[in-house]
């Protein structure tokens, strides 16, 4: 905690002329003992801070000097240079950045500021998943830039049927997905969301987004994805699960389940989405030891006959054709 108070000291003198240490004792809710401890230590690490006694005294800076980090807190501080580890998902560009921040704190902090850079390692990929890393979508930057600049861009785009067309829009945002990037646009016909993957040109024009003065990225996001969703998995399916078998559920159906509550016997109500009735019913045939489908009737029926047709190939002896020892 000393470092990040350390630096929250050092960004107090940037912002004012003179401090005292029961300024600072006030302002970061530590004693005047300890405020007198940091500056001092500031001084000793070779901050350029000063102290003035007597009447009217307290510490500054030498000639107002400064870092590149004003503005910036403690706290956000630490997550920039956290941000900057080797396996961390920022683009190389943001990495460079970030180091050059890092190396902007005084020497003393370095150290530390390192440590916490190398301290996080973010590993992406499921256990048994291909360690092939994807790379950006050749577009990535220019329409980066268009959303920065506020300009629209003639962009040309390949959809999911191989079928090419051009259209100008107005960037709103990018957002990442998992290894896909999207974006998000305003269009002739409202908004969209393009792979930019798909996108086969990119060119800026120089007139302006008309961008919605109520627009929100993050919020936006969150209601297309909430429609995909809808469009993905358009069929529910209610059923009731023993307790134990929910984590089993949780595991095999992910944020496609919606947990109730108990019913009468003891199990638990829970709904299920899935894209049509014959690949939920292909999926939960295998969870039968611990689901029993209520509804709809389509997905019941689908299910009775995988078990039949379980009971046909695997519910009698082989004869013939099998391979036998000698």
């Amino acid at each position: 905690m000393r470092f990040d108070r350390l630096v929250a000291v050092l960004l107090l003198l940037q912002r004012r002329e003179q401090v005292t240490a029961a300024e600072v004792s006030r302002e970061l809710d530590v004693s005047e003992r300890t405020a007198r401890r940091d500056l001092e230590a500031l001084a000793m690490a070779g901050v350029p801070v000063y102290s003035v006694r007597g009447r009217g005294g307290g510490w500054s800076l030498v000639g107002g000097a400064r870092t590149d980090l004003s503005g910036l807190t403690a706290s956000e501080a630490r997550a920039l240079f956290l941000a900057v580890g080797p396996a961390s998902g920022v683009t190389p560009a943001m990495k460079a950045a970030l180091r050059k921040l890092v190396h902007a704190l005084p020497k003393p902090f370095q150290v530390e500021a390192e440590a916490a850079a190398s301290s996080l390692v973010v590993d992406p990929q499921r256990w048994g998943a291909s360690r092939i890393e994807p790379r950006p979508p050749r577009f990535l930057d220019e329409l980066q830039d268009a959303v920065i600049r506020g300009v629209q861009v003639s962009l040309g785009y390949v959809d999911g049927k191989g079928v090419e067309t051009r259209r100008t829009v107005h960037p709103l945002g990018i957002v990442a997905k998992g290894p896909v990037w999207y974006l998000v646009s305003n269009t002739e016909t409202g908004r969209r969301v393009f792979r930019i993957d798909r996108v086969s040109s990119a060119d800026p024009t120089e007139n302006p987004v008309q961008r919605p003065g109520d627009f929100d990225l993050a919020e936006s996001w969150n209601e297309i994805a909430e429609e995909v969703d809808r469009k993905r998995t358009p069929l529910e399916v209610s059923a009731v699960c023993t307790p134990e078998g929910i984590d089993v559920l949780r595991m095999a159906l992910g944020d496609r389940l919606d947990v109730g509550g108990p019913t009468t016997d003891g199990r638990v109500a829970v709904v299920i989405r899935g894209p049509n009735e014959y690949i939920l019913a292909g999926e939960l045939s295998g969870l039968v030891e611990w689901v029993e489908v209520t509804a709809p009737p389509g997905v019941r029926d689908r299910m009775a006959s995988i078990g039949n047709a379980l009971v046909e190939r695997y519910g009698r002896p082989r004869t013939g054709g099998g391979l036998h020892s000698s």
